[in-house]
């Protein structure tokens, strides 16, 4: 590995380890696993999905996400978590954006994620993207600051974080 090589790498831990938005249920619904790493994914408390192989994977948010990783240096953690990449991610990479701003960033995300957090109605779902796209859904009963602020969140989700598709597109 060169010196910019284990940089990038040290910055990608750095920006992932502060971040969690991918292991925590505020971007996604759940995380794929290959089939070979569902038994031993199952093993570590993970909640695995295994009815349709379309959809194999484990539900989110993460048990094993206490602020951070617990099993990142596993032998049984799940490939598509060491190898996704969000945009942000990728931005700072490719050095498009600093650390610092990416940081930065992350942080703008979470607080955006706690002003609505605040305004979500109790559920007994833990996932927080179910929770929001549940409340968005519901139109006629969404307070306008609610859909405002989660609105602005899902542009920022898609600006970026490169996730979009949060929302049905309406009914014609």
């Amino acid at each position: 590995m060169t010196g910019i090589d284990e940089t990038n790498e040290t910055q990608a831990s750095t920006l992932c380890k502060s971040c969690g938005l991918c292991c925590t249920g505020h971007l996604f619904i759940r995380t794929k696993l290959r089939s070979a790493e569902m038994d031993s994914a199952e093993a570590l408390g993970l909640n695995v999905l295994r009815s349709d192989p379309g959809l194999r994977g484990f539900s989110q948010p993460c048990p094993l996400w206490h602020g951070q990783c617990t099993i990142h240096n596993s032998p049984d953690y799940p490939r598509f978590c060491g190898t996704y990449k969000c945009k942000l991610l990728k931005e700072m990479l490719e050095e498009n954006i600093p650390l610092t701003n990416a940081l930065t960033l992350v942080e703008q995300a979470k607080e955006m994620i706690h002003e609505l957090e605040i305004l979500l109605p109790a559920s007994p779902t833990l996932n927080f993207r179910e929770r929001l796209v549940a409340q968005l859904e519901k139109a006629e009963k969404t307070d306008p600051e609610f859909r405002r602020k989660a609105e602005a969140l899902l542009i920022f989700y898609e600006k970026i974080f490169g996730v979009n598709g949060l929302i049905d597109p309406p009914d014609t």
